[in-house]
Order: structure tokens, then sequence, then C-alpha cells
């Protein structure tokens, strides 16, 4: 009591000392103080301050610093009882939450926390939790055992999850033995929770067969045992006591939590994916009501449907997730695609918005599902959220325009017997679009027919201006477009080829075209250009070839500058349409004509002719993808050569390719393209990217090889032929290497005796890496490709991404492992890589058995790496892998010297193997290292890929 008193003066001279500056504070018109931090002392003075300072808007200390500060290391004395109860109250304050816990508290504090917790909640000791019956337990008891084990499993999970690792910077030095040993502390404690996973998974499995509700401690009832332990034992340990939890809530938190650790164990056995599904769907409905992160939640579901690859037939009828998964699963890429196409066409009408030409090139030839889905989603969207009279009308000019657009009757008239038809549109409306497609059931389709004569189309009757410029803007169609156009002339003047923002034609022609004195001409003359561009861009090369045919025709009978530019657009179309087929399969070599076509282009010299940089550039890749080699080197003239720059890099790319079997002339051609592209990508250069989203390498400067202007080294304008591409990836391998002092493999090693002096080093790089993705995504199993793509993911510290492509590489040459890797792909080189790949993954378990598939077994990193004990691979799961017998005897003694029993007994069985016994023939010793090493690889492929 003495000292008691002592504390209460102290206190009382402190406030009263506080309260004597702030008058003098406020006297002074200086700012006033911040309120002084609660000190625990009050808190055990009048042990009814805690709950007051805990409901404060923002106490301070918070009640996590508050357990923090409190519990201390286990010596059994009243001043630290003291401070653990306050700590439980302050737990209990919190309902127990683990979110909160588990966020600012370290792993050894939560485990002396809930082993109070423990203690204090009568459970018995000395008995595993997995041998006690929780429905005959004090209802406090039984959750605090269920708190226990949740927050076991969940550390289990969060202790799987990558860490990044931080330097430490000059001022916390002194403070790393104390890091050191907190680490230290934690892993023990996890290594402990881990052995006890099994149990504690049981003791969570069993309380969702207990449907009776549950009761946590409170301030109350841990200040009543605090109190008197006897006398209050039977009152905390009512079924009554403390802070009711239903069963619904608790096994809502519990069905989450073993799905995490579920899915968590899912990594070394793929099976268990299934009960974590199980789990997490019983809680989707209510996740929301205790508390779940319901993303995460969202994000493990989807994750366990997939890795589980099952689908739920009754799931893919109610949800559109559901539906396209359930496409997609059924390799069904056309139904879902169309059924998107058909729900953003109606979207887009009843906002108010242009529909798509997608959804114009869908209603060129659909089905009859199609249009039966699309009447569908009519309905339930005028039913479920449009039903204003604005809306109504939206609907009803959609239906019209899908009617007009089909071209099968049959389909037209499916439209117009629905019941929206008859409801939404007007007597006189149905009457003529009846009228028309009796009409039209008995007529040709006039649009298959040539155009003989372009301008002799008749025009039909006048209708409302936004109504015939929609129409302008979505047909395809050259002898409806100029009757709109006509009839649009003849209704206002101004510049209709201005109606869409989106109809772009290059800047090369714009002014040509908008010399055009005819207002009618020149808007055609555009539109016609601009539509067939975009078609070309969608790979629609059956509508491009329309419209420009209609528009060389237009442009023949005024302007041959215009016909010369219409045949240059005709021909990059058709380049571009035989390079879309052979990107689909189809080798054909393209027809003479066409080759002759793209020769006289490139040789074509006319004045004042308006010349697009990209139809040369995709003239020269076309003749280089279908090896026309000999024209390039030895046919073109000379002249040529010197004044067109695009030819020039497509004759020393040729020329590096056809002379690649004499090593003396290909060195002395390679090294002139090396020269060409270092000046290309020369420090004066500036790297851009275009409107049309290529990569350019700018270069404005004279040289011996002629004036070098904005040349494309670009990787999506067509270039198909792989040792074309190989060569370039080679050369560009070389100068990252250079200016990046960093090796990247590459198959050919034509520039490695090429130097330089300075170039744009993010130009390089960028290109490298571009040109990379370009050519995998031509030939994803090119095993050259993916080891260079792995090196520069290496190189850029993209470790998990490395090892998909080194694994990648090797599964290509070696029929997925069921073969020997051929050595020349996996060099030591690359296992090394693969090795530094793992650990700075923290995978140190893999990095052991690597170390094994160098051609000396490199022991001192492999000893090194399983002295780590912070691995998230999954260590004694690898142990199979493992045939050189000093790793498993080295892994026998580090498990020895842990305590660590039964992973030692797996390592010892390992070892035991009759086939790995020394005394075994070569070919056997052989055989056993083959067999790990396709295992092994296979593993880590699943893991990786």
């Amino acid at each position: 009591n003495k000292k008691m008193n002592q504390y209460k003066d102290l206190i009382s001279k402190t406030v009263s000392m506080s309260a004597e500056a702030a008058d003098r504070e406020a006297v002074s018109g200086s700012r006033p103080c911040t309120p002084p931090q609660a000190s625990c002392f009050e808190f055990l003075l009048d042990p009814s301050l805690l709950e007051q300072h805990l409901r404060g808007l923002h106490p301070d200390p918070s009640p996590v610093q508050l357990i923090q500060n409190q519990v201390q290391p286990p010596a059994d004395n009243r001043r630290n009882r003291t401070l653990k109860l306050m700590a439980l109250k302050v737990a209990a304050h919190l309902t127990w939450d683990l979110n909160l816990l588990e966020k600012d508290l370290t792993i050894p504090v939560l485990n002396m926390l809930l082993n109070e917790f423990l203690c204090v909640s009568r459970v018995p000791p000395g008995v595993k939790h997995v041998d006690l019956d929780l429905s005959t337990l004090p209802p406090t008891t039984a959750m605090a055992v269920l708190i226990y084990n949740r927050w076991a499993i969940r550390t289990i999970v969060l202790s799987s999850f990558p860490e990044k690792q931080t330097k430490p910077g000059p001022h916390q030095l002194n403070m790393m033995s104390l890091v050191q040993q907190e680490k230290e502390l934690t892993e023990n404690i996890l290594s402990v929770l881990r052995e006890q996973a099994t149990d504690s998974i049981t003791v969570l499995e069993g309380a969702l067969n207990i449907k009776k509700d549950f009761y946590i401690h409170t301030l109350r009832t841990l200040d009543l045992l605090a109190a008197d332990p006897s006398t209050a034992n039977g009152e905390t340990e009512s079924s009554t006591a403390g802070l009711r939890i239903s069963a619904d809530h608790l096994h809502c938190q519990v069905h989450y939590d073993l799905g995490g650790i579920y899915f968590q164990q899912g990594c070394s056995d793929p099976s268990v994916y299934e009960k974590a599904k199980e789990h997490f769907r019983k809680l989707d409905s209510s996740a929301s009501l205790c508390c779940v992160d319901e993303q995460r939640l969202a994000g493990y579901l989807s994750a366990c449907k997939t890795l589980t690859e099952t689908s739920d037939p009754g799931e893919s009828q109610h949800t559109p997730y559901g539906q396209i998964s359930c496409f997609m699963r059924n390799h069904d890429y056309g139904e879902v695609c169309h059924k998107l196409c058909v729900c953003n066409a109606v979207r887009d009408a009843l906002e108010g918005g242009v529909l798509g030409v997608s959804f114009h090139q869908l209603l060129i030839k659909p089905s009859k599902n199609t249009i039966s889905f699309l009447l569908e989603v009519c309905t339930r969207s005028l039913d479920k959220e449009h039903r204003s009279e604005t809306s109504k009308r939206k609907m009803a000019i959609f239906i019209k325009t899908v009617c007009n657009r089909l071209e099968d009757v049959s389909l037209a008239f499916m439209v117009s017997s629905h019941k929206l038809f008859m409801e939404l549109l007007q007597d006189e409306e149905k009457k003529i679009l009846m009228e028309q497609m009796r009409k039209s059931s008995a007529t040709v389709n006039l649009s298959a027919k040539p155009l003989p004569s372009f301008y002799d189309i008749p025009a039909s009757a006048s209708v409302n201006i936004s109504q015939l410029e929609q129409q302008l803007i979505l047909s395809l169609d050259p002898r409806h477009i100029r009757q709109i156009l006509i009839e649009l002339h003849g209704m206002a003047e101004r510049p209709f080829w201005r109606v869409n923002s989106k109809w772009e034609v290059p800047v090369d022609y714009l002014n040509v075209i908008l010399a055009i004195k005819d207002n009618l001409t020149r808007d055609l003359v555009y539109i016609l250009m601009a539509k067939g561009l975009h078609c070309i861009s969608i790979k629609d090369f059956a509508h491009a070839r329309q419209l420009f045919t209609a528009c060389l025709e237009l442009v023949t009978e005024f302007s041959p500058k215009l016909r010369q530019v219409m045949l240059n657009e005709l021909l990059l179309m058709e380049v571009r349409g035989h390079e879309a087929g052979a990107a689909e399969g189809n080798m054909e070599r393209p027809p003479p004509d066409l080759v002759s076509r793209v020769r006289g282009y490139l040789e074509m010299r006319i004045h004042d002719l308006p010349l697009r940089q990209i139809v040369g550039e995709e003239c020269v890749v076309f003749m280089l993808n279908w090896r026309e080699n000999e024209y390039l080197t030895l046919q073109v003239p000379q002249s040529l050569v010197n004044s067109n720059p695009y030819i020039k890099l497509g004759q020393l790319i040729a020329s590096t390719c056809k002379e690649l079997p004499g090593p003396k002339e290909s060195r002395r051609t390679a090294k002139e393209l090396w020269e060409v592209v270092v000046q290309i990508c020369s420090v004066s250069s500036q790297h851009k990217r275009s409107s049309d989203g290529r990569v350019s390498l700018l270069k404005q400067r004279e040289s011996s090889m002629g004036i070098l202007p904005r040349i494309n080294l670009q990787y999506d304008f067509g270039l198909q032929e792989p040792l074309v591409l190989t060569t370039l990836i080679s050369l560009f391998v070389r100068l990252h290497n250079i200016v990046r002092v960093c090796a990247i493999s590459v198959e050919e090693t034509l520039f490695l005796d090429c130097s330089l002096q300075s170039v744009d080093v993010e130009a390089v790089v960028v290109t490298l890496k571009e040109l990379v993705n370009y050519a995998l995504s031509l030939n994803p199993n090119n095993q050259s490709w993916l080891c260079t793509q792995a090196d520069i993911y290496f190189v850029t510290n993209q470790y998990s991404a490395a090892m998909h492509y080194y694994l990648q590489a090797g599964t290509v040459c070696s029929d997925y492992f069921t073969k020997p890797v051929p050595p020349d792909v996996y060099t030591d080189q690359v296992l090394k890589r693969m090795i530094k790949c793992c650990s700075l993954l923290n995978c140190h378990t893999q990095v052991a058995v690597l170390c094994q598939f160098l051609r000396e077994v490199d022991y001192m990193t492999a000893f090194k790496a399983l002295q780590e004990q912070n691995s998230h691979d999954s260590m004694d799961s690898f142990y199979d892998y493992i045939w050189d017998v000093t790793i498993l005897e080295y892994l026998t003694y580090i498990h020895h010297k842990r305590g660590e029993s039964d992973k030692r007994q797996v390592a010892i069985k390992a070892i035991g193997q009759t086939e790995l016994n020394s005394s075994n023939p070569e070919e056997v010793l052989q055989l056993a290292a083959q067999k790990r090493k396709k295992k092994f690889l296979q593993a880590l492929a699943k893991l990786y890929f």
C-alpha cells in the first residue's frame, strides 16, 4: 500500500506539472501540447481506466502496442502475470480478431499471448489438443483451443509467402543481433507449428461438427478469473459466460482457414486443392458475415477451379463468369466472342452509343443461335433495368437496325416475329420493314456483284441526317456508302469525312485527298480508304479489297497520282493477306505475280508520288520471309540499294543469312550489317514509338551507305523466317551484352568479334526484348530463343520468369523431360543461372538438387543452401530427387544437428535405396541419376509453368 501511494503521488505530480506547462503554453500563444501518452501504471492503479482508454476514438498507445509491450518472457512472477492479464484483456477487447492481431504483432509475441490464453482458459496441460473432445469442454475453453489452432495454420500459410529481403542501414547495424534472435525464435516456433499442422487441421475439422454456439472470454470474465480463480471458476466456465460466438460465424472462419492451409499444401499434393475448394465454396455466400476478405476468397475460388480443372454445370448456367469458363474449358472460343459481341452491342444501343464494326460483321452471316441469343439479351436487358420510354425507343431502333442488316431473310423474319418487335415498333415502322423484307427475299444481294459503273447507283428517299451518319459509320458496302453520301450532301453541305473521329488515312496521303475539289468525291475517297485500312488492321481482307477496288475505280477517272497510291495500298493488302495466311499455317509460296509486283514497287521511281514508308518495309520483309535472297543480293540494281535504305538493310540481312555456311564471307557481310545497325542505334538516335504502335530507331545522318532516315527495326511487321530472326536476335544480343556488360546466350555467334563505341542503351534493350517476344509468338518451341528469353529475364532480376523459360527450353528438346536434356542446352552456365534463380527465390532445396546437374557437383553451394532454414520450397519432398550420396549424408547430419528427426528419416530413407549403392555398376548409377533428373525437372515445370 505504501508503494502504491507513492505511485499515486508521482502520477499526481506529473499531471499537475503537465497542467502548469499547458497553462504557460496557452499564455505565451504558442501551439497547444499533444495530450500525454497514457502510462501502463495508470491502468495498473485503476483497472477501469483500461476499458475507458480502449473505447477512445484513437487510443494512444493503441491496443496492439499495449499487447506488444506487456507480453513478457515466461518468468512466473506477480509483475509479469499482471502485465500478461492486461495484454489478454486488450486482446479480449479486440474480440480475438486474428486479422488485427497478426497484422501488427510478431509471431513470438502472438505465440506467448495465445499460450497464456490457453492457460487462463483452463485448457488441460500436457494433453494434445487433438485428443480433447471439444464438445465436452466448457465453451470458453473450447474456444481458446480453436483460436490457437486457427492461428497455427494461418501462421503456416502466411510464412509460406515470400518476403522481400531488406538491407539494414548503418544506423540499424546495432539492432542486427536482436533481429537475428527474433528470426531464430520465429523459425523455431514455425518448425513446431508445421510439425503439429496435421493435429491442428484435425481439431478444426472436428469443430465443424459442433452445432452449438461458442463463448469467448471478455474483460469482465478475465477480471473475475484474476480476482479469485477458485470462486470465479463456475461462472466463467458456464455456457453463458463471455461473448457469444454463433456456430455459423465460427464455422465460416474455420472453413476459410482450412481452405487456406489446404491450398498451401496443394503445391506438394495437387489432390488437396479439391479439399480447399470445398471449404471455400461452403462460405462463398456468407463471407461478408464473418469478416473474411471477399476479394481474396474470390481469388482462392477462381484458382481452385482452375487447378482442379472441373466445371460445375449448374454454376455455368447462373453466372456469366461460369458460362465463359465453361466455354473456354470446352475450347468453344467462337461462342464466347459472339456472345460478348452481342452483349456489348445491346449495351451500346441502350446507352445511345454507336454500334461497333465487330457487331456489324457478326450480322453479315450470323447463326440462328446467335440471333436467338441476341433476342434473349434484348428481352432481359429491357426487363431488368431499362423500362423508360426512352430506353424502349432505343431498343426499337436497335431492333430495326438488326432487321435492316440481316441478309438472311429467314433470320430477319425470326426477329420480326418476336414479341419485342411487335411491342416496341410503331405500326408504320413494322409495315415498312415487312415490305422491305418481302422485297429482299425476291432479289439478289447487289453487294455481291462487280462494280462496273460505280456512279450508277440510285439514291433512296431521304431520312434523318443522324440516322444516315450512323449508317455511314457502320456500312462496309462501297455502293451503300456512296448512296448515303449522296443523300447527306443533298441535305447539308459539310465535310462528312469528319463524321467519325476514328477514320484515319496516312498523313502522306492526306493533302492529296483533301485537295480534291468536288466535296462528294473527296468524302468518298477519304472514307473508302479509311474503312479499307481499318479492315486490313483487323484482317478483314475481303471487305478491304472491295473498298480499295471501288476507290481505285473512282480515282482512276481523275487522278493518276491517287491511282498509283491505291495500287500501292492494294499491293500492301495482298502482301499482308498472304503473310496472315502463312502465320496461320498456310506455307504455300506466294504467286509469281505478287512477287513480281513487290519487285516492281521496290524499283519504282515516280516523281512527286506520296509513298508510305511501311509499304517499302513490308515489301522487303516479304522478300526476306520467302527467301528471295537471290534478288536482294544479286539482282536488285545497285543504284536502288544505294538510294533505298530499306533495300540496303534487307540486302545485308539476306547476304548474312545466305552465306552462313561460309564463315569467312559471312563474317565480312555480318560486320557490314553490324555497322549499319550500330549507326541506327547510335547515341544521336532517338527511340520513339510511332502512331501505329511500332517501335522505331530514328537516324538522321549521312554515312558511307547513304542517308538512313527513320529505319524501323521492328518485330510486329511480319518477319517470320526463323534464320532471319535468329540473325537479328544474335546481333542485338551482342549489342546488349556490350552495353550492359552481361552475357545473354544466343545460337549464332556471327557478331562475337564486333565492337562499338556508343549506342542508345534503351533502344537496344527494348528492341531485343520485344524482338525475342515477337519471335517466340511465332514459334514458342524454339529452344535457342527460349534460352535467350530466359537470360534476358535473368539479367533483369526476374528470376521466376527466367526459371519458366529455362525449363521450357528443356521441355521442348526432351519431350517434356522424358528424354535427357542435351548438354548443349543445359550447359554449366545455364545450370548455374538456374541455381542462382532458385537461391534468390529462397528455394534452397531446389538449389541443392540442381548442384548435382553440373559436370562437377558444386558441394559448397549445395551445403550452404541446405543450411538455410527459411526455404520457400517443399524441402524434404525434394529429397527423393537427390542421387548424390554425399549430399544426402550431409542432410542427415544437418537434420540430426537441428533435432529434426522426421526430415532426417526421409534423408536416411533416400540414402538406403539400393540403386544408389556406390558398389553398383556405373550404368546402374547413371540410370538412377537420369530417373531422378527427369522427375525433378518435371516437378519444377509444374511449379514454374
